[in-house]
């Protein structure tokens, strides 16, 4: 049984073991139930009791039903009988229980033993590295968050549902679509053009913005974050790991408030500026928008914090700026292996919260002037193929002749921009080019007028 805090033994339960070895035994199809749950031999705190654990996924694996007899041949090929209990033992498993109805409670519990278990031993050995002085503090705090968040990982069951059920649930979210007669599925963007491509940012995509630098990779995510959190009130966060919380809350004010941010931090504002700012201030003081302000961010330190802000704040959208300053544990890898483990760990994270992840990205130095392409995305092909939706900003380097520049200065103000946003991939939609304006003494991207 249980043991308290005080003694030796670590927590588990014999009975729970036997009962779950019983319902294996008495029952073929309840060890499907067991693997689905990811139970494993060393869930199990009776060495013999994981041997014959061992013996019944090996002989599930051969496709052989496991009962007494064949648990007890399997274990005398393997040699391990002996250490199993012997027959007898074997044999006295199916008398501890009626039936195998419970086997998912019996399994379930097994395993929460096991995960105690888990924690008195990482619990053991952070004592033991507190005192090792050749680490840094933070380095075995990482270390520690790693082994409890890779407990959390492992647990996660596997699942699977027959078509009828999620044909019933597909159809029932198509239906809510067409009642209300809005495209705009996800979570729209500000962009009514990319929200039509797109029908918004989709839960579980891991998205891509990429650029090269000062084309305006930061003020696009942060003229959409402020869009979702400011206006459509759902909640957003940014993680910041290039810019200060305060020198994106000035951007913020200055797209928000259309005040010059160059007079924002000079401090040249005039009365009007001011009474700008005051009206935006309350709108943004109530948004449920979260700046993550961490220069040299970890990618464990990362998926904790968004974690907890999607568990306290019920976060619906992500932002990430940018892929290429998230730190990794592991220094020891070359960077293009470290960039592939980040992309990965960010698009699972995407699909573990349920939200869309929005991350920036640098382009190489071959996008400098020629219209970027997937290929352009930098230090790792894996980003490619792990993004759902890859949009590119694109800005015209090449020269012009004096016609065109005579016409372009008639139409389109000095700090206006002319930059295209292409919609590079889509997993589940189309791909196109749209035409933008950034206004560049505000930071604030805006459609591109038909004139202009």
């Amino acid at each position: 049984m249980a043991q308290s805090g005080r003694d030796k033994t670590p927590p588990h339960d014999d009975e729970l073991e036997r009962a779950a070895l019983g319902s294996l035994l008495q029952d073929a199809e309840a060890v499907a139930a067991v693997i689905q749950q990811r139970l494993a031999p060393g869930d199990f705190y009776s060495r013999a009791n994981q041997r014959i654990f061992e013996a019944v996924l090996s002989l599930d694996a051969q496709g052989l039903r496991p009962d007494i007899q064949t648990v007890v041949q399997e274990l005398k090929q393997l040699g391990k009988l002996d250490e199993a209990g012997g027959a007898s033992y074997v044999s006295s498993l199916t008398t501890v229980i009626p039936s195998s109805a419970n086997i998912d409670y019996y399994a379930q519990s097994v395993q929460n033993y096991s995960l105690r278990r888990s924690l008195l031993r990482i619990a053991s050995e952070i004592g033991v590295k507190v005192y090792d002085e050749s680490k840094e503090s933070r380095e075995v705090l990482e270390e520690v968050q790693q082994r409890i968040f890779d407990l959390s990982d492992n647990r996660q069951a596997v699942s699977s549902r027959k078509i009828g059920e999620v044909l019933q649930e597909t159809i029932d979210i198509i239906d809510k679509v067409y009642k209300s007669k809005k495209p705009i599925t996800g979570i729209p963007t500000g962009f009514e053009r990319l929200d039509q491509l797109t029908s918004g940012f989709q839960r579980d995509e891991f998205i891509i913005i990429g650029a090269r630098p000062s084309v305006g990779k930061t003020a696009l995510a942060l003229n959409m974050a402020s869009h979702i959190a400011f206006h459509d009130k759902i909640a957003a966060a940014f993680f910041s790991l290039e810019m200060s919380d305060i020198a994106l809350t000035q951007r913020l004010i200055s797209s928000e408030a259309m005040v010059q941010a160059n007079n924002l931090r000079s401090g040249f504002l005039s009365s009007s500026d001011f009474k700008k700012i005051l009206d935006v201030s309350g709108k943004m003081y109530e948004a449920p928008f979260y700046i993550v302000d961490m220069p040299n961010m970890k990618l464990l330190d990362l998926r904790a914090q968004a974690r907890k802000l999607r568990s306290q704040q019920e976060v619906e959208i992500i932002f990430v700026d940018y892929l290429g300053l998230i730190g990794h544990e592991n220094n020891m890898l070359p960077r293009y292996e470290q960039i592939s483990e980040i992309s990965r760990s960010l698009k699972s994270l995407a699909r573990e919260l349920r939200i869309p992840v929005v991350v920036l990205c640098q382009l190489n130095r071959d996008a400098q002037w020629e219209v970027p392409t997937l290929a352009n995305l930098r230090d790792s092909g894996s980003i490619e193929q792990d993004a759902d939706l890859v949009l590119f900003l694109h800005r015209e380097q090449g020269k012009k002749n004096k016609k065109d520049k005579d016409r372009e200065d008639e139409a389109i103000p000095t700090d206006v921009i002319p930059t295209d946003l292409i919609v590079a991939k889509q997993r589940n939609g189309p791909v196109g080019t749209i035409k933008l304006a950034l206004e560049s003494k505000f930071a604030k991207f805006a459609p591109l007028a038909a004139e202009h």
